[in-house]
């Protein structure tokens, strides 16, 4: 039996300390990179080497991969220092904190034939596998329009440091950009975005709310609406039942319709007429089945796929890029008041 991989986890904050849990359970944890002092004694419980300093570690230290748990401002740097000493590295979302810095960074990864993955780890849950192959095997006919919705209630304190109450911050780039990512994943790329955001309830200098219209290269349409301000359980957080810090509520927060059938996720409710497809006619749901795994132990197997098989990363790092872009133009749209248009780029997988 081969040798489990060598990953280092880069980042021990909550996020990272969760990715050296999987690692720790699903690979062999070569390091973590963290200045806090902290971190050491977390290195230590793993057996684990502990560095402050990314650089001086991968001077020191060959692992297989790297995972960057970090700040989002120091994505970019961090990645380019693990492509430059030639490590495939996953990139916990966003890319980085612009399209443009991001772009460049996966250009630059292609040139050197090094793979980025991001973590954008909601498209390795097997029932978005299923509701893709819903799609895919064109159950639900052409897809024909889209609504999501992303509605829960963060607490005040939630507001506490001082950057979630800041341009930058917001639901739109923390948190709609886990849902654009599978909007692109189920339905292909976004073409024209149009958007309007309010602050009226929290008067930060960022949104509170937004709704959202985008346009795929498909034709298809979807309206999306975002807010961080409602007591409400439709989000994915509360729906997927992913995350066990939030309640589970069996319901969706997406729904995709197509001219044979809806399909509502992630209940995974299938609707179709029981014959003649009319208002006039009877229409029946069936659950899709799936069976329920971890999506970061996934994603992490996906990561090991790629370093010792050649695997091609379920979310390249041109994807996302591509999401990331996606979430700019939504921005960019609700201070402009205009529609936003993206270049056409090749079509989500």
């Amino acid at each position: 039996m081969a040798e489990l991989p060598a990953i280092a986890v880069v980042g021990a904050g909550l996020i990272g300390r969760t990715h050296v849990d999987v690692v720790a359970r699903g690979a062999r944890l070569a390091g973590i990179v963290d200045p806090d002092s902290r971190a050491k004694d977390l290195a230590d419980a793993h057996g684990a080497v502990w560095f402050a300093d990314l650089e001086q570690y991968v001077a020191a230290h060959r692992p297989d991969g790297i995972i960057l748990a970090t700040p989002n401002q120091l994505h970019v740097e961090q990645a380019l220092a693990c492509i430059r000493a030639g490590i495939p590295v996953l990139i916990e979302k966003p890319i980085a904190n612009d399209a443009a810095t991001a772009a460049a960074l996966v250009d630059e990864a292609e040139t050197r034939g090094v793979e980025i993955l991001v973590g954008h780890h909601r498209r390795h849950n097997p029932l978005v596998a299923a509701a893709k192959a819903v799609l895919d095997e064109g159950r639900v006919g052409e897809i024909v329009s889209v609504t999501a919705e992303f509605w829960l209630y963060k607490p005040d304190d939630y507001f506490a440091p001082e950057w979630r109450r800041a341009t930058g911050a917001g639901p739109v780039f923390i948190n709609l950009i886990h849902d654009i990512d599978l909007l692109r994943h189920f339905c292909g790329n976004v073409v024209n975005v149009q958007a309007m955001e309010a602050r009226a309830v929290r008067g930060f200098d960022v949104e509170d709310s937004m709704a959202v219209l985008l346009r795929f290269a498909s034709g298809a349409l979807a309206t999306v609406s975002v807010s961080d301000t409602i007591s409400a359980p439709w989000s994915w957080e509360f729906t997927s039942g992913e995350n066990p810090v939030y309640p589970h509520i069996t319901t969706s927060c997406y729904k995709i319709g197509g001219t044979h059938g809806a399909l509502s996720v992630p209940d995974m409710v299938l609707w179709q007429h029981t014959d003649k497809r009319s208002w006039w006619e009877p229409i029946a749901a069936e659950t899709v089945p799936f069976e329920a795994a971890e999506p970061l132990l996934r994603q992490l197997q996906n990561f090991i796929g790629v370093i010792r098989d050649g695997h091609a990363p379920l979310v390249s790092g041109r994807e996302g890029l591509e999401s990331l872009r996606v979430v700019e133009a939504i921005k960019t749209a609700a201070v402009s008041g205009q529609t936003v248009s993206l270049t056409h780029v090749p079509e989500a997988s």
